[in-house]
């Protein structure tokens, strides 16, 4: 079995898979933490792997860059190959000064201007839920960890540059308590909405709109271990 856009087999992905949207942060992680790992996928060069970690198999598979693409893979891993549940591991660019670089968000809702959902499924409405039941699994491994993670509101975009003559990061932080941003969760959490899967979306802070600070490209493909640990303990515990 196969799609347009994965060449897997049913049975080749583990019921929960973590998701970075970058297909070398994906590769990354299975040559980093995975053992007997073996990749399952490399059409359009969207890398995914199923290995084992601590004893429990895994999956990791990358989303590729905006909802339109979460929205294709995440729809496909929950609806054709039997996963269960997702976690979004990303990159978020900050809002307020008091998210520091590396910082670890972990989204409670996110609120966004996209049509997806109105799209997708005729559903209205700007916020989005992840699955309560994962997100506390998420903050049991970091505590588990000793990790600290903010548990908040982010806003999921639909484009990364815009002009000055719309909303901006004050905006969003100021009108609907949004403390970070990223481009995929509203897409991922309302596909797991509609097809009954779970859902969460944990984010490292790579720059600050406030401070103006980044994270370099080789930083945020390789140095977020800390999100990386969160969710792999996360995922042997469901």
């Amino acid at each position: 079995m196969s799609t347009a856009h994965n060449n897997a087999n049913l049975g080749d992905i583990a019921k929960t898979v973590l998701m970075p949207g970058d297909p070398l942060r994906a590769k990354h992680i299975a040559e980093t933490y995975l053992t007997d790992f073996v990749q399952f996928n490399a059409v359009r060069g969207m890398y995914g792997y199923t290995g084992d970690y601590k004893g429990k198999r895994i999956s990791v598979m990358a989303s590729g860059m905006g909802m339109p693409s979460m929205g294709i893979y995440s729809y496909e891993l929950f609806k054709e190959y039997g996963v269960e549940n997702i976690i979004r591991i990303g990159s978020a660019g900050a809002y307020t000064k008091d998210l520091h670089l590396f910082d670890l968000v972990l989204a409670d809702s996110c609120w966004s201007e996209s049509t997806f959902a109105l799209a997708q499924a005729g559903i209205e409405g700007n916020i989005q839920y992840p699955s309560q039941d994962l997100n506390e699994t998420i903050k049991k491994a970091a505590a588990k960890l000793e990790i600290p993670v903010l548990e908040k509101r982010i806003h999921s975009s639909d484009v990364f540059y815009h002009e000055a003559n719309v909303p901006d990061h004050n905006d969003f932080y100021r009108e609907h308590g949004c403390v970070c941003v990223e481009m995929e969760s509203y897409a991922l959490f309302h596909n797991a909405k509609i097809l009954g899967k779970n859902a969460a979306c944990l984010l490292t802070i790579s720059d600050s709109l406030v401070t103006d600070e980044h994270a370099s490209a080789m930083e945020r493909q390789t140095s977020f271990s800390q999100m990386m640990e969160v969710a792999l303990e996360a995922a042997i515990m469901r």
